[in-house]
Parts: structure tokens; sequence; C-alpha cells
């Protein structure tokens, strides 16, 4: 393998009897998924068991929460890794009473727990003892009933009562006497949100004494259509409609990846390079445009900055409509492979990418000499939105938000797929733990992408003509064994974006939760606020570059 390893790649490794007995009176039964060892807990363990897993066993990476209930019980799964090293991986399975779902939370562990708990309590249903907020998070406060419960009734009406509608600062006013503090809406319609996105700030003065993202705008319920739809052919359309900002290929991947896990499919090499170099061309496109709203964000500069993001985002668009025949909903990638070869004249394609490549490097210094040798966005970002390492880990952060605090943690090379342990590349890490430097991983991982596209043109452009297999041979109907369970996860253009499917032994998953980067990142935004000022807390917002479709799913 041609990348460097990080130094703490040698970390223990435990087998599931250690951890087994490392949790030793708290285990009451087994229940492996694919490719993690299981372990069945009490409801009112959870905290003693996360923290065990966490300090004895260096588990610091709560990936996701998964909530779901069966016919007799409700159940919570929590997906533990290493940020040291991703493919060690642990399951904690909380069975909770059918008629009383109620579960210790882990918030107090991992702090990443608050949001993940709250979503499973607003679609699911199940309740977390001692949690800090347990309130829906994606639907209304009214809303009645649980979505992916098994007696949902969605033909219920929902009925908003009069006194929902009062006015929210009411209590504020009565007490504006007595209190210097002003609550200020942001959102959920302004540019600076990047989306629908509610912010609830409270300032005193101009500073930052309480934010809350309010979320579930965008919200679609792309879980539950999923679960209605086939592995084989129904399900890939819907991933290139969470992060819709070019990060298609991406999102497709991983779903590709945890299908193909969960039903033992060999990709042929060839497609994988083409997958590789699909993925980061939408790394680059993904980039760009986070570059050019953060400048906007910043100094309000549309017409420079933000116009030559797009204009170079578009290069690579039309790239990938060559590629693909679309422009956003790319719906490329098939289990097993990719749907077709390189557009024909196939030497006329790689031509254009190459000049493309050829002249990114003239792009790239024009935007350090208009963004990062900016005095305006120097002061405005340098040691502002900070976010240390330690926190950061607590609250779940991946991808470039991650590494602008110093995490070393990148699932392309930390836990291999694809093409990309065979090329080489570098993880792009700065520690300076703000948004400045949450901008400079951006911008610098732009040239690795360029660097691993380029290396793959030059694979695809020598490959002998009759070894070009773009897909396996893949069954028709893909049925796996009733409750096999799995998660799978990929670097995504936001971070860490992982799949957890259970099977009930039909065409369709019985269980399909999404692991959102923005999702958890998302969260960390009060920590990078508090005590700032209000135009702190829009760069900071900027600087972890979500998509609300993603965040919302």
């Amino acid at each position: 393998m041609s990348i460097e390893l990080p130094e703490t790649a040698g970390v223990t490794e435990q087998s599931p009897e250690e951890l087994e007995a490392l949790l030793d009176e708290l285990v009451i039964g087994r229940d492996d998924h694919l490719n993690a060892p299981g372990y069945v807990i009490k409801p009112d363990t959870v905290v003693e068991s996360l923290r065990r897993l966490r300090d004895d066993a260096g588990f610091d990476h709560l990936s996701c929460v998964t909530a779901q209930e069966y016919d007799d019980r409700y159940e919570s799964i929590y997906h533990l890794k290493k940020f040291d090293d991703p493919t060690q991986e642990v399951s904690i399975v909380v069975p909770a009473d059918k008629e009383n779902p109620v579960s210790q939370s882990a918030n107090a562990v991992f702090r990443t727990a608050d949001w993940h708990e709250r979503e499973a309590y607003d679609l699911v249903g199940i309740e977390y003892d001692e949690h800090p907020n347990l309130k829906r998070i994606l639907l209304p406060d009214t809303w009645q009933g649980h979505p992916l419960g098994q007696s949902y009734d969605q033909d219920q009406p929902q009925v908003v009562p009069l006194r929902e509608h009062k006015n929210p600062l009411l209590e504020d006013q009565r007490a504006a006497s007595e209190s210097e503090t002003m609550y200020l809406n942001i959102g959920p319609h302004h540019p600076a949100t990047h989306g629908v996105l509610h912010v609830k700030a409270v300032l005193d003065g101009e500073q930052v004494v309480d934010l809350e993202p309010d979320i579930g705008y965008l919200h679609r319920c792309e879980e539950q259509m999923c679960q209605n739809s086939t592995y084989r052919y129904q399900i890939m359309p819907y991933p290139d409609r969470w992060d819709y900002i070019s990060a298609g290929l991406l999102n497709e991947w991983a779903y590709a990846r945890v299908a193909e896990d969960m039903a033992d499919i060999e990709v042929p090499e060839y497609a994988q390079v083409i997958r590789t170099m699909g993925a980061e061309l939408c790394r680059m496109a993904a980039h760009f445009l986070a570059l050019g709203t953060f400048a906007l964000d910043i100094y309000g500069d549309f017409t420079a900055i933000f116009m030559y993001s797009i204009r170079d985002r578009e290069r690579v668009q039309n790239i990938l409509e060559d590629l693909t025949g679309q422009r956003l909903m790319f719906n490329y990638f098939r289990l097993g492979g990719v749907v077709w070869d390189l557009p024909e004249p196939r030497e006329e394609f790689i031509e254009n990418a190459r000049d493309y490549l050829e002249e990114l490097p003239t792009a790239l210094e024009e935007y350090h000499d208009m963004m990062t040798a900016n005095e305006i966005l120097q002061l405005r970002t340098v040691d502002t939105g900070v976010l240390p390492p330690e926190v950061a880990k607590s609250y779940g952060a991946t991808g470039p938000v991650a590494r602008g605090s110093g995490i070393d943690y990148d699932l392309r090379r930390d836990d291999p797929y694809g093409y990309y342990d065979k090329l080489d590349w570098d993880v792009v890490v700065e520690d300076g733990c703000d948004n400045y430097s949450r901008l400079l991983v951006r911008m610098r991982e732009v040239e690795q992408s360029a660097k691993i596209v380029e290396q793959c043109l030059d694979l695809l452009e020598d490959w002998p003509e009759d070894e070009r297999t773009i897909q396996a041979n893949v069954p028709r109907t893909i049925k796996p064994k009733d409750d096999t369970e799995i998660y799978r996860a990929v670097e995504g253009a936001k971070g860490e974006l992982g799949i957890y499917i259970r099977a009930d032994g039909t065409e369709k998953p019985a269980r399909f939760k999404i692991r959102s980067p923005c999702f958890s990142n998302l969260q960390t935004l009060p920590e990078m606020s508090n005590g700032e000022y209000v135009p702190d807390a829009i760069a900071s917002l900027g600087s972890l570059d979500i998509v609300l479709g993603e965040v919302d799913r």
C-alpha cells in the first residue's frame, strides 16, 4: 500500500472474548453483526457499558445509534469504532420493553448520543432516561405518533392546537426587565443558514450565550422509503438525494458498500478504479461549492470567489455529466460495479479530464491569493469556531471538520475500500481547530483528489480492453438471510457516511438507517459558537459545510 498509515495504526485489538470479559456481568447475550461482535445489555447499564469500552478498550467513536421495533421489543444499537483504527468495531444492543420502551441515555459518555437518541425517540418511540433534552428533532413537537413504529397510522390527522401558536418569546419578554439577553431567530430561510435551518440564538449584547440548531424542515423519511424498496434495483437512486451538492457518487458508494458486503458481492477491479475516480471528482465539486459559499458567509464576495468556485465546479460537473449522463442525481453505481464504461471516444474523455487537472493548480493559487491570504478572512476565521479534538471526537465529528481539529481519521485509508489503498495520496490534517483550519483542509483535499483522479486516468487509459469488466455477476433478486445485520461506511465529502441494514429474508430491508456526517457535525455548532459574536457563529456554521438534505434525510 503506497499511502502512509498514521502512527497510531498499531492500536491494540481486542478479541470478542476479551471484550465480553471486559463487559463481564453487564452482558446478557450475544447478537453479532457481519462486521462487528454484538453484546446485548440491560437498558439501565448503557452508560457503564459504553464507558468501559471507551476508557478500557479504546472505542472512542460512537459512530451511529440505530433504533428499531420488533414484534416483542424495541431495540437501540450503539455502533462503536476507534478513531485510531475504525476497522475495529463493536455493537452494543439494548432491548427495551414493548409496553414501556425506556432505555438509559448514552449522553453522559458520548455527546453525539444527544441528537441520535432524540431521532430514535422521534421516529421510533424509544424514551431515553437521563437524556438532557429528550424532545422531537426532525418532526414538529406537536406530531402524533412515531413514523417508524409498527403501530403508526400514516392516515391519522395531525392537528396543531391553538396553544402551539402562542408567542414563543412571551416568557423572554416578561423577563426582559430582569435580563439583558435577547432571543434571535436565524433562519430558517436565510442564505447564511445554507438551507432550511433554523438557529435559535440567545445573545448577551452581541455575544452568543446559547445556541440551538432546529432541524427537520427538509425531512423526507428517506430511511422508510429505502425500507419499502428492493436491494437490487430500487434503493440506489435515493442516496443521490441525501447530499445533493455534487456528492452523489459518494452517497451511492455508501449504499453499494454495505449491500455488497452483506450479499458477498465482489466488484471487478476495473469498476473499482472508475468508482474511485468518480467519487473524487464528486469530492472536488462538493469542496468547490463549500469554498464559494464560505466566502459569501465571510465577506459577501459574490462576484469574485463565489463565481470562481462555481466556474471550477461546473468544469467538474461537465466531466461527471460525460461519465454518468447526469449532473446531480447520477444513479451511476450498481451493486457489483457501475452502469456503463467510460464514454466513447474514451480518449477524448480522458484528455478533457487531464486538461482540467493541468489547469487546476493555477486556479488553486488564485483561491489562496483571494482567500487564505486575505486579511479580512483571516481576522474572521483564525481562532474563531474553535473545536478541540477531544470535543470533536465526543460529538462524532468526521471529515474535514474532524481533520481540521487535528484528528487523523479518513476511512479511505483507515478502512480501505475501492482502489484507494493502491494509489499514492495523503490524508490532509490541520491542527488549528478553528474555522481557518477547516477551510485549509478542504482546499488541500482538492489537490489530493486531483492526484487520485490523475492516477485513475492513467490506469484506465492503459487497462487491457478485454479486461474492462464493469459489473460482477449479481443475482437478479437479493434476499439476505433473516436477521442479518451490518453497518458499513465510506468517506463522504462531509465525513463518515454510514448505513446500517437489517435483513428479514425478503428482497427489501427490514431496517435501513442512514448515518449522516452532517447530522453529527452540525451538533458541534453550539460548542463552537457559545461565547463568540454572531458573525463568528455564521462563520462557524459555514465552516461545517452542511447540506440539510443529508442532515434531515
